[in-house]
């Protein structure tokens, strides 16, 4: 979820701090330190001289790929009448265990639905 969050904040074209990222997921600032240190040490992360967090080539490859399956749940489940604030929530716990296999017959079906071809 960091990496996520990371990601989709960075989109917006300005720097992202840490603390960014815990106004945005609701987490404390010790909780984000924590986490980023260990995005850190596993080559997720780096921070640049101003303190922003810059994704690795790593990070990015996974925050892009999380992002995608969110999207794609989320849209899949607003598409069978589930609410936006539940679809949100329920794509954003899925979207971490689904496996790839699932996830690409989701992301078919959704294309499909996309195109009107069901």
């Amino acid at each position: 979820m960091y990496l996520e969050t990371i990601y989709i904040l960075s989109q917006g074209g300005k720097g992202v701090r840490a603390i960014d990222v815990g106004e945005r997921m609701g987490f404390s600032k010790p909780s984000v330190s924590r986490a980023m240190g260990i995005l850190k040490n596993e080559g997720y992360v780096e921070t640049d001289a101003d303190g922003f967090l810059l994704l690795t080539e790593k990070g990015r490859a996974t925050a892009e790929r999380t992002y995608e399956r969110h999207t794609v749940l989320r849209q899949l489940f607003i598409g069978l009448g589930v609410s936006e604030k539940t679809a949100d929530e329920d794509a954003c716990r899925i979207e971490h265990h689904i496996s790839e296999e699932t996830f690409e017959a989701f992301k078919r079906h959704a294309e499909a639905a996309r195109k009107g071809e069901l």
